[in-house]
């Protein structure tokens, strides 16, 4: 490969055109009007996870009032909305606020180096189409990457599996010529992927089958917001959209904050609903009873309850077992079952990644992003002028998205009021009790955990799963009275 000797410069280096790249581009053109910028984006369009994930039934698991940008309402009625709505807002985000025209497409992000002398980062770029790299130079570099790898998805292996006859599918990767019309298919897995996909599969199958070793808790939630809808014949759009927004943010905190305190009793009701959907006789503890407390992983939400409807009309089942191997037809349980199958689908989650996979170093030293604690939810430790834009756990990802470019804006004309080149969290490591950053038990973080900064147990260094919190640390905290330094 050759490295072209051209340097271009621009202010602030965004890594991604996803749902976080274009609104924290569209937070800075606003807020920032003094400061270049460029996106690059590894993939050949806009939209990130929803342009990259295209099974069928692909829909956000948060409110589309949340999961939607502080200054630009979701006029949809669907709550729960479908990847081509949400990958359509997001365009429409970008051509409002005049992003399109700052993203460069096939352009992956292999190295950050940063040099204080110069106080700049240069960055090696890789044009995915032809294997080119070259270099470019920035002051801040933002990294809006999400959370997981995009070429890759979790894929264990199964005993037997090159034996099956059909095709063996990856949620991730799902091929746009697949049919699937009248035949049986089997899901592997049981969180937001596999509930998504079997009610919608279920219209076309012969049957669907969920296998699953063990149950997720799932949620019927309305697909339309009856209060959005009532409002918007007698308020402004902006005003019903932000009633709407903090109805859901509430509601979300309240739910979270419940299930923690009283976990027993946040299970018994979401247990309840579900006895309510399938009847008395359905095995619930068996199929949709996990072993978890609720909330220690991410909460199923499935719209107008869709999954269960799928399962009540019989086009749809849940098997609770351990598989032993694949066959030639099927899939062979511990239990002595056979399920029979044409179609497997692997819904079995995600590889976690941070910042793409981006190999960083400081003034000629390798950054071992484990090593670093996280400021503010969003910089590390000791290392300059760089924000990760990493969202809630618990809520909504775009509620702490947005508020975590607010503050890279704050910082950015804090540095251009005060002619100053460098931002930097600088922590005393043996005065900071450590955790892990993510609090989730389940197995796609636990099996990356490692990789990832830690987290303090107090302010700045604490990540707090609290949109009040962070309004308050994000929106007015003091930027001087603090860790973060400036030079």
């Amino acid at each position: 490969m050759t490295v072209a000797q051209e340097l271009e410069y621009v202010d602030v280096l965004i890594i991604g055109a996803g749902l976080s790249g274009i609104g924290a581009a569209s937070y800075i053109k606003e807020r920032c009007p003094g400061r270049s910028i460029m996106l690059l984006e590894a993939r050949e369009d806009m939209g990130g996870t929803w342009d990259l994930f295209r099974y069928p039934g692909i829909r956000s698991d948060s409110d589309m009032f949340t999961l939607g940008y502080a200054f630009k309402p979701w006029t949809d009625t669907k709550s729960l909305a479908d990847g081509p709505s949400i990958r359509n807002y997001i365009r429409e985000t970008a051509k409002e606020n005049d992003v399109e025209r700052h993203i460069r497409y096939q352009q992956k992000v292999i190295s950050a180096a940063w040099d204080t002398d110069t106080a700049l980062w240069t960055v090696t770029v890789e044009s995915t189409d032809t294997g080119e790299q070259r270099l470019l130079t920035c002051n801040f570099l933002y990294s809006c990457t999400g959370y997981y790898r995009y070429d890759q998805g979790y894929t264990p292996h199964f005993a037997g599996q090159e034996s099956f006859k059909g095709p063996i599918i990856h949620a991730q990767h799902w091929p746009e010529d697949l049919d699937y019309d009248n035949k049986r298919v089997v899901v592997i897995g049981s969180g937001a992927t596999a509930v998504t996909l079997v009610p919608e599969l279920a219209k076309k199958t012969a049957m669907t089958t969920m296998l699953q070793r063990s149950p997720s808790y799932v949620a019927s939630l309305p697909g339309e917001d009856r209060m959005a809808i009532g409002l918007r014949k007698w308020l402004p759009e902006m005003v019903v959209y932000h009633l709407t927004r903090w109805k859901k943010v509430l509601l979300q905190m309240v739910t979270f904050n419940f299930a923690r305190k009283r976990p027993e009793k946040a299970r018994k009701f979401l247990l309840g609903m579900v006895r309510r959907e399938l009847g008395r006789d359905y095995d619930v503890d068996t199929h949709f009873t996990p072993h978890y407390n609720p909330w220690d992983e991410r909460l199923c939400a499935v719209p107008d309850g869709d999954l269960f409807a799928s399962i009540r009309e019989k086009r749809a089942e849940v098997v609770t077992d351990h598989i032993d191997h694949f066959t030639e037809n099927g899939i062979a349980l511990k239990s002595g079952q056979h399920l029979d199958a044409d179609i497997i689908v692997l819904a079995t989650g995600l590889n976690l990644l941070f910042m793409g996979g981006v190999d960083l170093s400081v003034d000629g030293r390798k950054v071992d992003v484990a090593d670093h604690f996280v400021f503010r939810g969003m910089m590390l430790s000791d290392v300059p002028n760089l924000a990760q834009a990493f969202g809630y756990t618990n809520s909504s990802w775009t509620l702490k998205a947005d508020l975590t470019a607010q503050y890279v804006c704050r910082v950015l004309n804090y540095m251009q009021r005060k002619q100053k080149k460098i931002a930097v969290p600088v922590c005393n490591a043996g005065s900071v009790r450590e955790e892990p950053m993510l609090d989730f038990t389940s197995g796609y973080i636990t099996r990356a955990i490692n990789q990832f900064p830690r987290q303090g147990t107090e302010t700045p260094w604490r990540v707090y799963q609290n949109y009040f919190l962070d309004i308050i640390s994000l929106r007015f905290s003091s930027l001087t009275r603090t860790a973060l330094r400036f030079l």
